[in-house]
């Protein structure tokens, strides 16, 4: 049991030319020879995989029992799990994507054939898990991993909730029974945050976080227009495949089709309509180099692992430090040179004031989430959301918090049903407002580094306390040269043009929220649903978005720019078939005059009259502050009617901002009940807040 024995099996999983890097064989040795718990905090792309198989498989061969990994990367680990194999470790995984492998895995469990169990950290609070698989490994784990260990800790970048249970199977484990926590993200704080957590005795084996290969760059330009003729130009000067991060799903798209509409071989990679994208078929697509760009969300995130990434380009700052470090560690891992350029956008503080301000649910959240199950034997997380005026996502971060914490229980009977525990729970209010202080302060240390002067990756370094920070010599700061921040003023002009075309559409409800109606079914027939529809941009956004905030909050009135625009767009690229013989508008109580003075010019314009049909019965809390589809759709029920005439033919339904599409919904079935012809719902902006991630 040494080390050359040690390399050899290294050499079997990476190749023959291998050897280990600077503290891969010390970090083996303190959990599978010395038998401590640790944890290592190395650089991305450093091979800490290797460390926790290797040590699998020395414990394996003294006879220790097999190894549980928790990650939240399991979809992200094949290429590992297949090296692993070479060297005849028997990895399996438990995860909803597999359960007809279930029964032939827990035979392997109970046989001892199994070397590594990877799950993910929801697992833990599986039910099947628990009483299934769990007691068969229970009491003879040979090696507990904690892949990714920063999730623990309230202060890093990306706390999971979940790893809180994590804590708990540790303080469980047998005296003896190595414990391996590894991260690539972890300040000082979060440090000693993980070793409180993990236990007394945590060796913590930290090596610099430097990128030798990484050329730094900071470049501001304000305005989105800028920074894609910027891509346009500078793209061609990288000769091999990179990475482009946008912070929200809607800016992914947006590059991406002025990518392609360049030449550029480059496809959007988020986590909106899983439905539809098959993430893990864009990977392998990359991986091969099918795929020369990716512009992607942070859901491409920890664990995404390319060798010959050659650029990774920010289309906004994200939020922190470690979150940067963390992204544009993705390239460079196995290049002399490789390229991370931030480009700093007007809108950057906008989106990471939304996450912090949607980061933790407020007192009244979990309040508001306890009284309904309060009331109740159990409910649906779409029951509770008809309960309460939250939106789904903070009710899904209310309900994970609370079940941790034991205040919450959950439980399946066809259907998913939480219930309230008998536990006395009370908020940590003091715990939540630090971390978000810390937000606030990660956020302005990241606007201070966008306007650094000396070495970038030095600054980077001290702020995620590198033992040994220094200058790289080779950022553009360095240097005193870099890519230019100027553009064409064609391609600018283009861009321009582009983002006014942005294609946004509005998908018609097809279902009325859970609740709404319970004595009826919630399908919404055919024939009173609208026909798909459009909006000319994302609100505040780029292209037409800014005009139609001035429009509509400064002047009261909106422009006959944006009349021509809209004109340009059902003649254009729109053109329905068949085209609306009408013009109607949704009504305000106040705004009376602003969507109906913009819908009667854009249809003297198109050369068809426009009929005000619709009118408000009475007021309601504006639309904005309803948090979910349930409470959306209800604060918009009983409050339009049509008294009037109903022309013939299709009618274009014309409103200014669409947010949850209810109010469309609505008007556009009592349109179709009173026998018009198709409705096409057509709106200046969309709400672009549930378009962040």
């Amino acid at each position: 049991m040494n080390r050359e024995h040690t390399l050899s099996l290294l050499r079997q999983m990476i190749g023959e030319d291998k050897d280990f890097r600077p503290g891969q064989w010390e970090a083996i040795e303190a959990v599978a020879i010395k038998k401590q718990r640790a944890l290592v905090v190395q650089r991305t792309g450093w091979g800490k995989s290797l460390v926790y198989f290797l040590a699998t498989k020395l414990l394996r061969e003294q006879g220790s029992g097999p190894t549980v990994l928790i990650s939240p990367l399991l979809s992200l680990m094949r290429n590992q799990i297949e090296m692993a194999g070479r060297i005849g470790i028997r990895a399996f995984t438990i995860n909803s994507a597999n359960k007809e492998e279930w029964a032939a895995i827990e035979e392997a469990l109970a046989k001892d054939e199994c070397d590594l169990m990877l799950i993910s950290p929801e697992r833990l609070n599986n039910e099947h898990f628990l009483k299934e698989v769990l007691p068969h490994i229970s009491g003879r784990i040979g090696l507990f991993v904690v892949d990714e260990a920063h999730c623990i800790s309230d202060w890093g970048h990306d706390f999971r909730p979940d790893y809180r249970r994590i804590v708990r199977i540790v303080q469980m484990l047998p005296k003896g029974v190595p414990v391996l926590g590894t991260t690539a993200t972890a300040n000082d704080r979060v440090v000693k945050d993980v070793q409180a957590q993990l236990g007394p005795g945590l060796t913590v084996l930290r090596g610099p976080l430097a990128r030798e290969s990484l050329r730094l760059q900071n470049i501001r330009l304000p305005s989105q227009s800028e920074r894609l003729a910027w891509l346009a130009e500078n793209l061609p000067k990288f000769k091999s495949s990179g990475i482009i991060y946008c912070m929200t799903i809607a800016d992914t798209e947006r590059v991406t089709g002025w990518l392609k509409q360049k030449g550029f071989s480059a496809e959007a990679y988020h986590a909106g309509d899983d439905g539809v994208m098959d993430r893990t078929a864009l990977e392998q697509a990359f991986l091969n180099n099918e795929i020369q760009i990716l512009v992607a969300t942070i859901a491409l995130g920890m664990g995404f692992d390319k060798p010959d990434v050659g650029f990774v380009i920010h289309f906004q700052r994200p939020g922190s430090v470690v979150a940067y470090y963390q992204q544009v560690g993705r390239a460079g891992r196995e290049l002399e040179k490789s390229y991370g350029i931030l480009l700093s956008g007007e809108e950057d503080d906008d989106i990471q004031n939304y996450f912090i301000a949607s980061a933790f649910p407020s007192t009244q959240v979990f309040q508001d989430v306890l009284k309904a199950l309060e009331k109740s034997d159990g409910l649906t997380v779409p029951e509770i959301l008809s309960r309460t005026n939250i939106s789904r996502s903070m009710a899904e971060k209310a309900l994970k918090l609370l079940e941790v914490d034991g205040a919450v229980g959950q439980t399946f009977d066809k259907k998913l049903l939480f219930f309230r525990t008998p536990n006395n729970w009370k908020p940590d209010v003091d715990r939540i407002n630090r971390v978000l202080d810390l937000r606030k302060s990660e956020l302005t240390q990241m606007q201070t580094y966008v306007d650094h002067r000396g070495c970038l990756m030095k600054f980077l370094l001290e702020e995620l306390d590198d033992p040994n920070p220094s200058s790289c010599g080779h950022c553009a700061n360095c240097q005193q040269k870099g890519f230019s921040a100027s553009v064409a003023p064609d391609l600018l002009i283009e861009a321009d043009n582009y983002l006014k075309r942005t294609q946004v559409f509005i998908r018609p409800h097809k279902q009325w929220p859970v609740g709404l109606f319970p004595d009826q079914k919630r399908n919404i027939p055919l024939e009173l649903q609208n026909t798909p529809g459009h909006s000319l941009c994302y609100y505040g956004d780029a292209g037409w978005g800014k005009l139609v905030r001035v429009g509509k909050y400064e002047e009261a009135h909106f422009s006959d720019e944006l009349v021509i625009a809209a004109f340009h767009l059902m003649r254009g690229f729109w053109n329905p078939e068949p085209f609306p013989a009408w013009v109607t508008s949704i009504p305000s109580a106040r705004h009376p005059n602003l969507v109906s003075d913009f819908a009667g010019r854009l249809a003297k314009l198109l050369g068809i009259p426009f009929h005000p049909v619709l009118r408000r019965t009475c007021k309601a809390p504006e639309q904005k502050t309803m948090q979910n589809s349930t409470m959306q759709a209800r604060n918009v029920i009983g409050t339009i009617s049509i008294d009037s005439y109903i022309p013939p033919g299709a009618v274009l339904l014309v409103d200014d901002i669409v947010d949850s599409g209810w109010t469309l919904t609505m008007a556009g079935y009592l349109l179709k009940q009173k026998g018009s012809g198709p409705v096409y719902p057509f709106t200046l902006a969309q709400a672009a807040g549930r378009n962040i991630g």
